[in-house]
């Protein structure tokens, strides 16, 4: 069974993931110690709030650098979800200009309103269009709704770190991969069955 470390900087109600990974098969491991992220067979950074919040918390918490050993050096499969994805990009703009994990070639900019979809946050279900097929959307339909809840998204700049985009306010990233390492803008656990789904391929990845 993988054990699936998730890490606790105190910035998410973490039960509803952890009981997500435990039906998805995984045995759940919700830890602030950055040294339990070494006995890990995959890591999740869940998270929801501002990204210079979350990165100060990570940073004072030890977990950066464990970070670094565990998902760059001994390539663990890893899970950034919502603010754990934004925190993967090089920098965010929110609220002050913050350095970020630097893990994908992007920033974090606040979502912008456009004429039809005038409501931010975006707040509820919608659609992701698949780039190509990396291993979490194993098994997805194309154009499956998923739930989301965010004001600011993540802008990539190498366009094959991007998985699947989403047409609202202009359109935005909605998932992005690098090898082992992934990250959804949405919340699979909040997203039903096909949220499982993403779970489910990453436990097994």
């Amino acid at each position: 069974m993988s054990n699936v470390v998730i890490v606790d900087y105190g910035m998410c109600n973490l039960d509803s993931i952890a009981r997500a990974v435990e039906e998805c098969g995984g045995q759940p491991n919700v830890t602030d110690k950055p040294n339990d992220l070494s006995k890990a067979t995959h890591i999740i950074l869940p998270g929801v709030g501002a990204f210079p919040d979350g990165m100060r918390n990570i940073r004072e918490r030890g977990f950066e650098e464990a970070l670094n050993r565990e998902v760059i050096e001994n390539n663990i499969p890893f899970l950034g979800i919502c603010l754990g994805m934004q925190m993967m990009a090089k920098k965010g703009e929110e609220v002050e200009p913050t350095a970020g994990l630097g893990w994908i070639d992007g920033e974090v900019v606040k979502l912008e309103p456009n004429k039809e979809d005038r409501r931010i946050p975006h707040i509820g279900w919608n659609v992701i269009e698949k780039h190509w097929d990396v291993p979490i959307f194993e098994g997805i339909e194309e154009n499956r709704d998923f739930y989301f809840v965010h004001s600011y998204h993540m802008k990539v700049f190498d366009n094959d770190q991007i998985a699947a985009c989403t047409p609202y306010a202009g359109g935005f990233v909605s998932a992005v991969s690098r090898d082992h390492i992934f990250g959804t803008q949405f919340h699979p656990e909040k997203s039903q069955k096909v949220g499982f789904q993403v779970l489910h391929n990453f436990l097994n990845y």
